[in-house]
């Protein structure tokens, strides 16, 4: 199993260098820079090269640091790649994986330019296609740590209405969640757009750990409590736990197959 506790994963631009600087404070377990979506493409190379800097510069504590590299099949995601290996970044997000065949070339690029032999990858299910090959895309590389759902844009492509209750993705949300399952790795929900709305965004959240997600990608750091609350463990769930730890033990040590707690 290559899971680990990766509750809230928080995207900061890479063309930002104060807002980098500021997730040196936050209580995210992630912090995903970004050079795709959230970076202009006249700024494309100077992103790669503060988030480089930045990443190295180190500060984070605790935090696992996560570059998102721009596609493969863009004029910007060889030369990501190659500046990521290079550089020794450690977990690099690869946008709009489609099949294993593109993540294996995304693959063989950070080996080119020699990347750490533990360089972890995240891959990100953006589409139809994606969503169709999503378990051979789980399975097909050791170095996958987690998938994460990209919704706008499949819902987008999938020609669904936004709604609160995400009705027309359940099938795509839900299937990701079980490849992650049988392939041992994380799942991330999607981000939540409406950073005003805090009561919608818990609700987007149970709404993600009813479905099964680890965790949720985040893009402001006022919605990382939250994720951090409901996707993480109350004192009453690990009070619990250990109660049923200790009935078991109990159960078993009087030979019994069977250990009651609260009646159950």
């Amino acid at each position: 199993m290559k899971e680990k506790i990766l509750r809230s994963a928080l995207y900061m631009p890479g063309s930002n260098l104060r807002a980098m600087e500021k997730a040196k404070n936050l209580p995210c377990d992630a912090v995903v820079f970004d050079l795709e979506d959230a970076v202009a493409p006249d700024v494309k190379v100077l992103a790669r090269q503060q988030v480089i800097a930045q990443v190295q510069a180190g500060g984070y504590g605790h935090r696992q640091l996560v570059v998102r590299a721009n596609s493969i099949d863009t004029p910007w995601g060889e030369a990501d790649l190659l500046s990521l290996a290079e550089a020794g970044i450690e977990t690099v997000c690869l946008p709009k994986v489609e099949s294993a065949e593109q993540l294996q070339r995304s693959r063989d690029l950070l080996a080119r330019g020699r990347s750490p032999e533990d360089v972890s990858l995240w891959g990100m299910i953006e589409t139809p296609q994606g969503v169709h090959k999503v378990e051979e895309i789980a399975s097909s590389c050791p170095q996958l740590q987690a998938l994460l759902m990209g919704t706008t844009d499949l819902a987008k492509e999938l020609r669904v209405p936004v709604r609160a209750d995400r009705l027309g993705l359940q099938y795509a949300l839900s299937k990701c969640v079980n490849a992650c399952r049988m392939a041992g790795i994380v799942a991330l929900d999607s981000v939540f757009l409406d950073i005003k709305d805090s009561e919608a965004f818990r609700a987007d959240c149970e709404h993600g750990l009813a479905l099964g997600f680890d965790g949720k990608t985040l893009i402001h750091p006022s919605q990382v409590k939250a994720a951090n609350e409901i996707y993480g463990l109350s004192a009453e769930q690990i009070d619990h736990s250990r109660q049923v730890i200790d009935a078991w033990q109990a159960a078993e040590a009087e030979g019994k197959g069977v250990a009651v707690l609260d009646n159950k």
